[in-house]
């Protein structure tokens, strides 16, 4: 069980900074997501709010797995669990705010937050990815096991 974080008091907010940590460095975590939470609250928004939009609007709904059936693998469209869902849109957001240069990572992982929020940015470029891929494959989904 996870403890909610000090701050916000979210549970999702505190495996989000979990995720975010690098060699048990915990308060370094926070200390980038808590920046990137003032450089959002700067821009005159609630950043509980936005953080919680772009974790919707990232969010996949299906992907694709291997599937080896008769000597051929094919691409199986599965629905995605909830776990799933937020540890990868986890991984999405970081990923896309670690893949920019030239600025802080609290600016930028900030700055892919409000992307997110909006339906823009890497991450949710990831997810379209992921949904045309489960789309282009759904004559496999027959091979589900």
């Amino acid at each position: 069980v996870i403890a909610p974080d000090p701050k916000y008091g979210s549970v999702t907010l505190a495996k989000f900074i979990n995720h975010i940590m690098e060699r048990g460095k915990k308060t370094v975590a926070q200390s980038i997501v808590y920046g990137a939470f003032d450089k959002i609250a700067e821009a005159k928004k609630d950043p509980m709010k936005v953080f919680e939009d772009a974790i919707k609007t990232v969010q996949p709904q299906v992907e694709v797995r291997s599937r080896r059936v008769g000597g051929a693998n094919y691409q199986v469209p599965m629905p995605v669990s909830a776990n799933r869902q937020n540890v990868l849109t986890f991984r999405w957001i970081v990923e896309a705010a670690r893949s920019k240069k030239g600025k802080p990572i609290a600016e930028k992982l900030a700055d892919e937050i409000i992307a997110a929020s909006k339906g823009e940015g890497e991450a949710v470029k990831k997810r379209e990815n992921t949904h045309k891929m489960a789309e282009a494959n759904k004559a496999f989904a027959h091979f589900k096991w």
